[in-house]
């Protein structure tokens, strides 16, 4: 009776655990390798040194239509400025206005701070962020 009671109760702990692979992978978003140093002292990035500062990376090979990248205060938040929500096309890059980022194509706001938006299924898709030293952070995916 014990080994019954002890499959079931294992048999109901995986079951329950749910794989996170489906919520993670965007359908409209494609997976692209890149790396990009940003160095703060240019004048194009400044704004990353203050909190509550974003800005957008346009390098050429970073994102699938740029970065923008946030100063938390504790650290750097980076996300793909394309709507997650949305197939690629001239409309689904994300419009910056302070902390939020706007999609043009749905109206959707997004916390720069959080990535997620109200009503939506698919966050913003993040990057990796290393801090090098005070004025250059490594962004990557």
């Amino acid at each position: 009776m014990k080994k019954y009671l002890i499959l079931l109760v294992l048999a109901s702990i995986f079951s329950a655990c749910s794989n996170d692979d489906n919520r993670m992978r965007n359908p409209y978003l494609p997976d692209y390798n890149f790396s990009a140093n940003i160095n703060m002292e240019l004048p194009k990035y400044t704004d990353l040194l203050y909190t509550g500062n974003a800005v957008y990376v346009d390098q050429l090979g970073v994102g699938i239509n740029d970065v923008i990248i946030l100063n938390t205060g504790s650290g750097y938040a980076a996300w793909e400025a394309s709507c997650p929500n949305q197939e690629l096309s001239s409309c689904s890059r994300l419009d910056k206005e302070g902390i939020m980022a706007i999609c043009p194509c749905d109206e959707a706001e997004y916390s720069l701070f959080t990535g997620q938006a109200e009503g939506k299924r698919y966050p913003l898709k993040s990057y990796r962020v290393e801090v090098i030293n005070q004025t250059m952070i490594r962004v990557y995916n």
